[in-house]
């Protein structure tokens, strides 16, 4: 008799699976596993669809840029890069004093913030209590969200009188015999650009190099110690599994500076001419982009200022990709979960 009811059982069992299998609920259900569910399509390829437009923009900027500097690329060719003059009256135009005056006061700046950057990095990730490392790692990243205008504002009325009457006198008379720092103290000039700069990028350099070192493995430090190790010796540690990140958080900060605009014009002096002098007023891609373009009355000068946008552009995302990738690179390879 027990087994008859076990058996009873087990049929109605069967009976209810065999329904439920047959259901068209299920049928959905198995066609959605199988093969794929329609919500998960219809949101996979609207994802899609904004990734795909994204870079269509991007490649929109390209082409549009590219074709509307084709009568600056036809007319001076190659020799558009490696020109100093730059005339609208004679329509005669090279991009060589704003390429050297991007590249020379990104790297000035470099000069002056990585070191700050790294040393503040060390300090929040293996010195600084918990209750300081979160206050002051917030302080830097804000000033990331400070707007360029503001520094800009700051560098005109405060910066730029306080190098002119107090820090480049100082510099010409007891270092004045080297390049650097020979001629009058305008103010204004590629001093003042590299250090308003330097504090615009100090805080993305800042803040990738700390998580940058935070990923190194405890047991590094740990095993340091371990073999008697002084501190300093265990950060030396640190930095040798961070260098690439380090490198890779540098370009970064270059390729910010590279491209930042509105400060540096309103502090640069905004001449195009090439000197090494920290004096001397300078010009940047991106301050001859903002100065002029809404002065350009010949079709040949507005295509030249396309083209040096173009060469702005391909510059940026050239360090960009590169500083991506190393960054990527390091914080795979010391992965916390690994």
């Amino acid at each position: 008799m027990l087994f008859n009811k076990r058996d009873d059982k087990n049929e109605n069992l069967k009976q209810a699976d065999a329904a439920v299998l047959s259901s068209p609920a299920f049928s959905i259900f198995k066609s959605g596993t199988a093969g794929r569910n329609f919500g998960d399509f219809i949101f996979e390829n609207i994802t899609r669809f904004f990734a795909f437009l994204l870079l269509s923009f991007v490649l929109i900027m390209v082409y549009e840029m590219l074709r509307k500097s084709i009568p600056s690329i036809e007319k001076f060719g190659w020799g558009f890069i490696t020109s100093m003059s730059w005339d609208p009256v004679q329509d005669e135009y090279g991009a060589l004093p704003f390429i050297f005056g991007t590249l020379y006061s990104s790297l000035i700046a470099l000069v002056i913030a990585l070191p700050l950057s790294v040393g503040i990095a060390i300090f929040l990730s293996e010195f600084a209590p918990k209750w300081l490392e979160q206050p002051m790692s917030l302080l830097v990243e804000l000033l990331a969200a400070i707007p360029s205008i503001v520094y800009g504002l700051f560098g005109m009325f405060v910066l730029t009188p306080w190098l002119r009457k107090v820090v480049e006198p100082f510099l010409g008379d007891h270092l004045g015999f080297i390049f650097l720092f020979k001629g009058p103290p305008y103010g204004l000039g590629m001093l003042a650009a590299a250090l308003i700069l330097a504090v615009m990028i100090l805080p993305i350099i800042t803040s990738i190099s700390r998580d940058i070192m935070k990923s190194i493995p405890d047991t590094q430090r740990e095993a340091a110690f371990a073999l008697g190790a002084t501190k300093w010796e265990v950060v030396k540690v640190v930095l040798t599994g961070a260098k690439s990140g380090i490198l890779g958080a540098t370009l970064l900060g270059l390729g910010r500076a590279v491209g930042e605009t509105m400060a540096v014009t309103m502090v640069i002096g905004n001449r195009p001419d090439i000197s090494f002098s920290l004096f001397d007023p300078g010009h940047t891609m991106a301050s001859v982009l903002a100065n002029e373009f809404t002065e350009a009355t010949s079709d040949l000068y507005i295509s030249s200022l396309i083209e040096i946008a173009l060469l702005l552009f391909v510059l940026t995302v050239i360090l960009n990709a590169i500083a991506r990738l190393i960054v990527w690179s390091v914080t795979k390879k010391y992965d916390r979960r690994y």
